[in-house]
């Protein structure tokens, strides 16, 4: 489960503070899929960043299976996050340098949760269910946006994450596309039980979650919010 209490993120300098994101309280619970919206500014990208230990809050805490993230060490947080995280990055963050396939296997070693003689094997199933079978020795440059961002699934849940977090996945995607690309994430998160949290604005892919996360705009002063909506 994935609860976030009183979270408030800041940035401050001599002349002034600004709130990057404010979420009261938002609880997820295993096995659910939401959908994360908000104007521009509301700060779904910080929240994600926050939830997956990349940030640490100003104020409040997030906690996932009752551990709460921002106590633990840098070290072990990075550990965790490996482990227990796949992230699909707005800007995908493949590594240019390698092939595809070996962008995979990088992403187990850092985990370290498959063993080392299954990880070949299980990263060429994993790029076979997101039709790259063809692709191992390709580099991400080779690669249309639609297959990079198809890449990017595979990785993010290369290790069998307990949560999924991905920022605008479909953003630079065309409507086929993008429905490929979330139907791979839901499916992904469906088969394992895991939390699945999508940041997007696209009403098309907002409405096929039947939950969606509102955030609206922190004021200066006051605590902004996140409520959780029903869409069945």
């Amino acid at each position: 489960m994935l609860e976030v209490n009183q979270v408030r993120k800041e940035y401050r300098d001599v002349l002034q503070t600004v709130t990057a994101v404010a979420v009261d309280s938002l609880i997820i619970k295993d096995g659910e899929q939401v959908a994360l919206v908000g104007p521009s500014g509301s700060g779904k990208t910080t929240l994600l960043h926050l939830i997956s230990g990349l940030l640490t809050p100003t104020t409040g805490w997030i906690k996932f299976d009752d551990i709460t993230i921002s106590d633990m060490a840098e070290t072990w947080r990075d550990i965790w996050r490996a482990k227990a995280i796949g992230y699909v990055f707005q800007r995908l963050n493949l590594l240019a340098s390698l092939n595809i396939l070996d962008n995979l296997l990088v992403a187990m070693s850092f985990a370290n949760t498959i063993p080392q003689k299954e990880q070949r094997q299980w990263a060429s199933q994993l790029l076979a269910q997101v039709n790259l079978s063809d692709k191992l020795g390709k580099f991400p440059h080779q690669l249309s946006m639609g297959e990079q961002q198809r890449v990017a699934v595979a990785r993010a849940v290369i290790n069998k994450p307990r949560l999924i977090l991905a920022d605008e996945p479909t953003a630079s995607l065309d409507q086929e596309n993008a429905l490929l690309v979330l139907t791979m994430l839901r499916q992904f998160a469906k088969d394992s039980n895991s939390i699945l949290l999508v940041s997007t604005h696209d009403r098309q892919i907002i409405s096929q979650f039947e939950q969606i996360c509102v955030l609206r705009k922190p004021e200066k002063e006051l605590m902004g919010s996140a409520t959780c909506d029903s869409l069945a």
